[in-house]
């Protein structure tokens, strides 16, 4: 009769030290998320529907929450979907640490207020719709560090000015919309060379 075969002390500890990581890794990735989305949610002043107010909460998972998914594998968030939530409020700076998002929409609301230059860390962005808003400046210049831009919608806000040329970094850039801002100036040629433009 085989007898039965055991595991050395060393490998358990092993195992065990490895289960570990794992798992801390996984808890403070969703950490760093959670804390970076209740730091939108304390910047937001007018949540008439209490879709943030009563949905996201520490007691739930935070990919659980209204508008956000996850990534199956790595359990990151990778998109966020406000849009027509009738929210007040200002973008928290915090919301650049979402190191795994690719889509952003909060269109048909009234945030206002400048937008941070931390959301120059979200590198991943594929998708972005500030549309029907009331942020205010100049369009930043770093938007030309969205490498992997497709889509980028600023229409009916308060921004001035010229249009950076640093959107001509853009590449992949499919559709631009600007309209119902107080922009003036030359199109600036570097745009020419988004050859995926299409709108």
């Amino acid at each position: 009769m085989a007898k039965p075969s055991f595991l050395p002390p060393f490998m358990f500890g092993l195992l065990f030290a490895t289960f570990g990581v794992v798992l801390s890794a996984k808890y403070s990735n969703i950490t760093v998320d959670q804390s970076a989305l209740l730091a939108l949610k304390s910047h937001i002043t007018h949540d008439p529907h209490n879709f943030l107010a009563t949905n996201w909460s520490t007691s739930t998972s935070v990919c659980n929450w209204i508008g956000v998914t996850c990534g199956s594998r790595h359990h990151k968030v990778t998109a966020l979907n406000l849009s027509s939530m009738d929210l007040t409020g200002t973008i928290s700076s915090q919301l650049g640490n979402l190191s795994f998002l690719t889509w952003l929409d909060i269109h048909q609301n009234s945030f206002h207020g400048s937008l941070p230059i931390e959301l120059t860390n979200l590198c991943r962005m594929k998708y972005l719709d500030f549309g029907n808003n009331s942020f205010n400046g100049e369009i930043p210049s770093w938007f030309g560090c969205f490498t992997e831009l497709q889509i980028l919608n600023l229409y009916l806000n308060n921004f001035i000015g010229v249009i950076p040329s640093t959107l001509g970094n853009l590449s992949k850039l499919e559709m631009l919309d600007l309209a119902g801002n107080l922009i003036f100036g030359r199109i600036p040629n570097s745009l020419f060379k988004c050859k995926e433009l299409k709108h």
